[in-house]
């Protein structure tokens, strides 16, 4: 097979569908086989169980799929509420609304609850990414099936991926990624312009609803890798250039046809902010990560797992030592052996080396510790849609680039010979992802799932759970998420677990500015213990049930703590301090609010 360039718009040799079939069939089980491996964990009880590091975030996209659903069955606007945060509401445009998962799997969720579709989705995603990349490199590369299927396999199971099948229904959706680069070199074929600008446009709207920040990372992405192809191949570039502007000046106005709504609340909408409160010194990927193992894969049950990350869902790179001389030696043999690929490979390189000194942040870390080296990405940190992301995701980017390279590799190996076999087994075999490590939920209390909760609330009235709703105390919102999809209708509760305006510096922040009430029963449901409470908390306490026009106040028997074990017991002594007596209501303490 001759030397084909990523953005050459020939296909490979036809080859007779049956035979084709055969492969892709194989690759596509592989894929899902690998996908429920690593979902195996909820699929033993997708009602019951979260993902243990990020139980939080399934508890919020489970909501926004629930929430999704209500909204496209009630006719109500998927992309603001007034059932979380009362009385501001939420701007869910800000927020990773998933929209057309929500639509899509709306069936699914009223059918069988959110907990079905969130798995689902997370399964699918994983898969679905393996092929797509393995369709990609097969039909549009010119790669051959071994070659594109480890190349494929590899972009959907690297580090990253696995890491964001924490609960990550955004991050995971990684075959957004080579569908719009295919579209992307697409764009420069004659004559169809107008078509392919269409079906990009399209595409484009639907992966800022899904994964804004992905859509940016990848746009990026192609600018770097078509921007360095150009200046190689500048005759070329300049014959093509027409064509394809034309084609990406129909993609922006689609794009912005269907996504004028979206992006005005986005920009200029109630409860919109700019900029994450998350410190980007902090969320930057350390040097060292990039030549660490991953937790979930056979090096890291051996021993060889780390903490480099902040937390356990950005292990964005991750790639091992052994990987990267791999792709160092893919690269150099490909070099001198393949001269034609040389423009590709150039690209290639250039795109890895940016996002990975990007992804490091604005000063360098190295094995935790934050020295005083500054990066370039303190030049941009500060500009419109890099403030709203964080540094270190970047580096999800130099996946797929790896993953070109070794498809590359594989399929210029010479068949005799085994050096490569074992090289790749060397670099590949630690990676092999695990299941994600999961726990069993609290459940929902009867009160709720009973619907007994109407006799004490009228319908939209707020119910303030104890302890208020956080990222890190999901509970009111799974309390929702139940009554939506089970047609009890509505409630609104205080706080939430969303992204708002109130951080540092006029910067978003998880959650609405913390009232006083809240922040007593948070301290009570982290540590157990409960503080002296005075007339003064107990003023405060009123005066936070009157902003909210809460009707009841509801403590449930069992409650979920997403990072540790909360206290119902302490929360139940603080509330009845605060409030007065409860009454016992099914399985939940119940306190009326005087109106």
């Amino acid at each position: 097979m001759r030397p084909v360039t990523l953005t050459e718009t020939v296909a490979p040799e036809a080859e007779p569908a049956p035979a084709r079939r055969r492969p892709d069939l194989i690759v596509a089980a592989l894929c899902l086989g690998l996908a429920v491996l690593v979902t195996g964990g909820l699929w033993m009880d997708p009602n019951d169980r979260a993902i243990k590091v990020n139980s939080s975030d399934q508890a919020f996209f489970e909501w926004l799929l629930s929430y999704g659903a209500h909204a496209i069955t009630h006719a109500e606007n998927p992309l603001f509420t007034h059932l979380l945060n009362v009385p501001d509401g939420v701007n869910l445009a800000v927020n990773t609304s998933i929209t057309v998962y929500a639509v899509l799997f709306t069936p699914l969720t009223l059918l069988a609850g959110p907990q079905w579709s969130f798995l689902v989705i997370l399964t699918l995603n994983l898969a679905a990414t393996g092929f797509g990349w393995y369709l990609l490199l097969s039909r549009r590369f010119g790669i051959g099936t071994l070659g594109a299927a480890v190349g494929g396999v590899f972009c959907g199971f690297a580090p990253g991926m696995v890491s964001h099948a924490n609960a990550h229904l955004n991050w995971t959706a990684g075959w957004l990624v080579p569908l719009i680069v295919w579209r992307v070199f697409a764009l420069r074929e004659p004559g169809r312009w107008l078509r392919n600008g269409l079906i990009l446009g399209a595409l484009v709207a639907a992966a800022f609803s899904i994964a804004a920040e992905g859509l940016f990372f990848t746009a990026l992405a192609c600018g770097v890798f078509l921007g360095t192809w150009a200046l190689s191949r500048r005759d070329e570039a300049r014959a093509a250039l027409p064509t394809f502007t034309r084609g990406l000046a129909v993609t922006a106005a689609v794009a912005f046809a269907l996504l004028s709504y979206p992006l005005w609340l986005h920009f200029f909408g109630p409860q919109r902010f700019h900029g994450t409160g998350f410190d980007p010194r902090v969320h930057a990927e350390d040097l060292a990560a990039f030549g660490a193992f991953p937790d979930r894969s056979l090096a890291g049950i051996a021993g060889l797992r780390t903490t480099l990350a902040p937390n356990p869902t950005e292990e964005n790179s991750f790639f091992g030592v052994p990987l990267l001389v791999l792709a160092v030696m893919c690269f150099v043999v490909l070099w001198r052996t393949a001269p034609a690929r040389r423009v590709t490979l150039r690209a290639l390189a250039v795109t890895a080396g940016v996002f990975a000194v990007l992804s490091l942040g604005p000063q360098l870390k190295v094995f935790g510790e934050i020295t005083d080296i500054p990066l370039p990405y303190k030049l941009v940190g500060s500009l419109p849609v890099f403030n709203a992301a964080l540094p270190a995701r970047l580096a999800l980017v130099v996946a797929p680039v790896i993953g070109v390279l070794l498809a590359y590799a594989v399929d210029a190996m010479p068949r005799p010979s085994r050096l490569w076999p074992a090289a790749f087994a060397v670099a590949l075999l630690p990676l092999v992802p695990i299941p994600l490590t999961t726990i069993e939920y609290e459940p929902v209390p009867r009160f709720i799932t009973s619907g007994e909760w109407r006799e004490y609330v009228s319908e939209g009235g707020v119910i303030a759970p104890v302890p208020p709703t956080s990222d890190l105390l999901p509970d009111g919102q799974r309390w929702q998420s139940y009554a939506l999809t089970h047609g009890q209708g509505e409630f609104a509760i205080p706080a939430g677990f969303f992204l708002g305006p109130g951080g540092p510096d006029g910067k978003g922040r998880i959650g609405p500015v913390p009232r006083p009430s809240a922040d007593l029963l948070f301290e009570v449901a982290r540590t157990g213990v409960v503080p002296p409470i005075t007339d003064a908390d107990r003023a405060a306490a009123r005066e936070d049930l009157r902003y909210w026009d809460a009707e009841i106040v509801v403590l449930a028997d069992r409650v979920h703590g997403a990072k540790w074990p909360a206290h119902p017991e302490a929360l139940l002594r603080a509330t009845t301090e605060l409030l007065g007596p409860p009454e016992r209501v099914d399985d939940v303490w119940l306190w009326r609010v005087a109106r």
